[in-house]
C-alpha cells in the first residue's frame, strides 16, 4: 500500500497528458490499419512477441532464438512487403486533419456534402417514380432492422442510393438505415403501424416509415412509387408531399445533433394522415 501511496503522489498532471497523447496515436494508428491486411499482420506481430516472451520465461532458449531472430529479420521484411500501406497512411496522415483540432469544420463539411448526396438521390428517384424508404438512426438503436437487411457499410453518395432502389434489383424491396454517415444496411425488413386512422392510400413504404418512427426516434424519408412524391415520418406522423427545399431543411436538421429535438414543430403545418 506504500508504495501504491507513493507512486500515485509521484503523478503528475504531463504524465496524464502523456498517456492521453499516447492513447490516441494508438487510436488513430489503429483506425489507419483497421480493415486491411496490416491489421492481421499486427495481430501475428502481437503473438509473436507473446511466445517469445513466454519461451524466454520458460527458458525454451532454441525456441526463443528463432523467434527473436524471426522479429528482427521480419521488421524489414515488413517495410518491403507492406510498402503500398505504409505509403498509404503517410498520405492519409499528410492530407488529413490528424493533428489538427479543426473537427467542428469538417464535420459540417461532410453534413454539407452527405445532405447533397441524399438529395441528388431523392430528386433523381421522384422524377423516375421509383419507390423509396431511407431510415436515418439517431439515439434509438436500429441494429435489430440493420440485420434484417444486407450489410453494405459503405459511403453515402446518390449513385449508390439510386442503384439500389432500382426496381426488380436484388435490393429495392424494403429500407435502407443510414447510420454514422454510412450507409449501415439495404433491403431492411421494418415494423408496419397499426394505426387504424390512416388513409387507404397508404402503401407499404408509407406503413413501414410510420411504424419504424412509432417504435424509435428514427427519421424515415419516403418516396411513392405511384406518383413520386417525398415524405417523411416522424414520431409515427406522416407528412407527405415536401418540396426539395423542405427535405434538405429537413436533413440540416437530423444532421444538427442539438436539434433534433425540435423536428417535429418545425414541420407541424404538414398534413399527416
Amino acid at each position: 500500500m506504500n508504495y501504491l501511496r507513493t507512486t500515485l503522489s509521484n503523478i503528475r498532471i504531463v504524465d496524464f497528458i502523456e498517456i492521453a497523447i499516447v492513447a490516441f496515436a494508438y487510436y488513430k494508428g489503429y483506425m489507419l490499419i483497421r480493415e486491411t491486411r496490416a491489421k492481421q499482420l499486427l495481430k501475428g506481430i502481437i503473438m509473436i512477441v507473446i511466445i517469445t516472451r513466454l519461451s524466454s520465461y520458460l527458458k525454451f532458449y532454441t525456441i526463443s532464438w528463432i523467434l527473436t531472430n524471426t522479429l528482427q529479420v521480419g521488421l524489414i521484411a515488413i517495410v518491403i512487403v507492406f510498402q503500398p500501406e505504409l505509403r498509404k497512411a503517410l498520405e492519409y496522415i499528410g492530407r488529413t486533419t490528424f493533428f489538427s483540432f479543426n473537427f467542428l469544420e469538417s464535420s459540417e463539411k461532410t453534413a454539407e456534402k452527405i445532405i447533397e448526396e441524399i438529395i441528388k438521390a431523392c430528386a433523381a428517384l421522384s422524377n423516375q417514380s421509383i419507390g423509396a424508404l431511407i431510415v436515418f438512426e439517431l439515439k434509438t438503436g436500429l441494429n435489430e432492422y440493420i440485420e434484417s437487411g444486407v450489410r453494405i457499410d459503405g459511403d453515402i453518395s446518390n449513385s449508390l442510393l439510386i442503384n439500389i432502389f432500382i426496381p426488380n434489383t436484388p435490393l429495392h424491396d424494403g429500407a435502407v438505415i443510414i447510420k454514422d454517415n454510412k450507409i449501415k444496411a439495404a433491403s431492411c425488413f421494418l415494423p408496419l403501424t397499426d394505426n387504424s386512422r390512416l388513409s387507404q392510400d397508404v402503401g407499404t413504404r408509407h406503413r413501414a416509415a410510420i411504424g419504424i418512427t412509432e417504435k424509435s426516434d428514427s427519421i424515415a424519408v419516403v418516396i411513392s412509387e405511384e406518383r413520386g412524391f417525398i415524405s417523411y415520418s416522424s414520431d409515427g406522423r406522416l407528412y407527405r408531399d415536401i418540396n426539395i427545399e423542405e427535405l434538405r431543411e429537413l436533413l440540416k436538421d437530423i444532421y444538427k445533433t442539438e436539434e433534433k429535438g425540435g423536428l417535429i414543430e418545425k414541420w407541424r403545418h404538414k398534413n399527416d394522415e
